[in-house]
This record gives C-alpha cells, structure tokens and sequence, in this order.
C-alpha cells in the first residue's frame, strides 16, 4: 500500500458512520474521493481494492458505511433509506472538506450501483464538487423494477407491505434478501446477482445479505438518472453493458444529458467490474479520468 489507511468516523444526524481514511504518500495534501457501496453492501466487498488504486495514483480516500449498515451505528439494522443514506452522503461531503490530512477543496464523489445514483444526486446538488464517478448506476427505479421476474415481484411485495405497516406500529422489520437466487425472493434475483453479489463479500465483512423490505415500494419511484442534466462538475459513467439490475439502455439515455459527461461502455454484467479483468479496465479508466478533470499538484 502506497500510504496509510486510517480507522475514522463522522456524524451523521446525531450518529456514528464508520469509514477508513486512505491518505497517499505525497508532500501535501491530495484530492479525496469519497466512496460509499451499493444496494445493502458494505464498503468491506471490493471498495478497499478501489481505494487502495486511488491511493497509488495519489490520491486520498474516504470510505463509509451507510448508517444501520456495516460498522456504522443505527437501529434497526439493514434500514435502506434512500434520504438517510443521502444525509450520510453529505455528512461524509463535509467531513472530507474539513479534514485537514486531505485537500478539502478538491471532492470527488464516487458511488456504485445503488450509490451511483447517489452521485447524480449529489452532483445535481453539491455545488462545490469537483467531479463524480458513478459506475454501473442505478438510475431509474422503473427500468429496473420491470426488468424483475414478476414471480420475484409477487413475492416481494407481501414483505413490503407487511414491513410497512409494521414500521408504522413499532415492530421488528421484515427482511427480504438484497440478492437472490432466480424465481426466489429478493431485490436483485437475476441469474447473475446472487452469486455476484456474495462473491463481493470478504471473510471479515460484517455483511448481511438482507434489508427492511419497505424499501421495495421505494424504489420504483426512485429516478436519480432525471437528475444528470443538472450535474455542471465533471462526470465518469461506467456503464455495464449486460447489467441486469441497472439495464444500460435507460442508464444511457439518462446520463448523455450531462453537461460534463464521459461515458464508457464495458461488456460486462453488473458485478463483473468489481473483479478481475472487468475492474482493471474500470479502474484505469476511472484514473485517467481523474488525472484529466483533478490532477495531482
């Protein structure tokens, strides 16, 4: 490792998100990307192998869990709120420009998946970023919910009721599992998602393979894709070819609408870019982009 990573925390909403701070071996402070995971993930499957590239190119990272996920307080656990983890985007923001180890005028945000639509959101809102990577993102809740088996479906939305109902009277959450097996519940159950998923998940990963299920009826009104016409920093846009939870064809007739975009398109399924020959080309391309639009000084 070309630096040292740091063990921190910030608060979010009066609570503790976990996160690792990776601080390269350079004379003053470097740009820092902060990065948080996708769909009930934590940062424990494969963002350290992104941030510890980063890094060896120069520059700092911040790395969290979302709250109720991971290492990071919150009750009950595997709560997926989109506006919570959107406030635990912005406490991680102001956290990274007040670190006086990094270079606070210089943020990237960097999101995967569930989080890559974070990233719109926040280059749509942030006015101080100075660019955002999003790969594989999730960009419209609709396009993903029709791509599910409609046995999947059906199963699914008995949990997101109960979940629901139950939340409003105080009772333990409903879990559904974030990825399952074809034809069984579950919010990502394409014949690639389960294997894919778990297979992102280390031996010392406080991981669990479930969420509160009212997040379900959520996520189909869930668009952050709309937003890329108002993202003025500049954009990365990974875009995953054969992805079957955030299908290309919507992902890319959302994000050509930003003013600042670069678009790659790799021939891959949605986890293949976290491994192997997939994530040396992503990541090398996410580098190069840094390098153009936040070069080291």
């Amino acid at each position: 490792m070309n630096g040292v990573r740091l063990d921190v925390s910030f608060l979010s909403q009066g609570e503790t998100c976990a996160a690792w701070l990776y601080l390269p071996d350079s004379a003053k402070p470097a740009p820092v990307i902060v990065m948080a995971h996708g769909l009930g993930a934590v940062r424990a499957m494969r963002l350290d192998a992104f941030a510890e590239r980063y890094q060896a190119a120069g520059y700092a990272c911040l790395v969290f869990d979302y709250r109720h996920f991971g290492d990071s307080a919150g009750e009950p656990r595997q709560l997926l709120d989109i506006r919570k983890q959107q406030q635990d985007w912005e406490a991680a923001l102001d956290f990274a420009r007040h670190c006086p180890e990094v270079d606070g005028e210089r943020v990237v945000a960097w999101g995967s998946s569930f989080s890559g639509g974070h990233a719109l959101y926040l280059g749509a809102t942030q006015t101080k970023l100075a660019a955002i990577m999003a790969q594989c993102p999730f960009t419209d809740g609709l396009a993903s919910g029709l791509a599910m088996n409609p046995i999947t479906t059906a199963q699914v939305l008995p949990r997101a009721l109960a979940d629901t109902v139950g939340s409003w009277l105080g009772w333990r959450p409903v879990m559904v599992p974030s990825a399952g097996r074809p034809f069984h519940v579950g919010l990502m159950t394409a014949p690639d998602c389960h294997d894919g998923y778990l297979a992102l998940v280390s031996s010392h990963s406080t991981f669990r393979n479930e969420v509160a299920a009212r997040f379900a009826l959520k996520i189909l009104l869930h668009r952050p894709g709309t937003l890329a016409s108002a993202v003025s920093c500049p954009a990365f846009f990974a875009v995953c070819a054969r992805d079957t939870v955030a299908p290309s064809a919507a992902t890319l007739r959302h994000v050509r609408k930003a003013p600042k975009g670069q678009i790659k398109v790799y021939d891959a399924g949605h986890f293949d870019i976290y491994v192997g020959l997939h994530f040396e080309r992503v990541v090398s391309d996410q580098i190069a982009f840094l390098h153009q639009t936040v070069p080291l000084v």
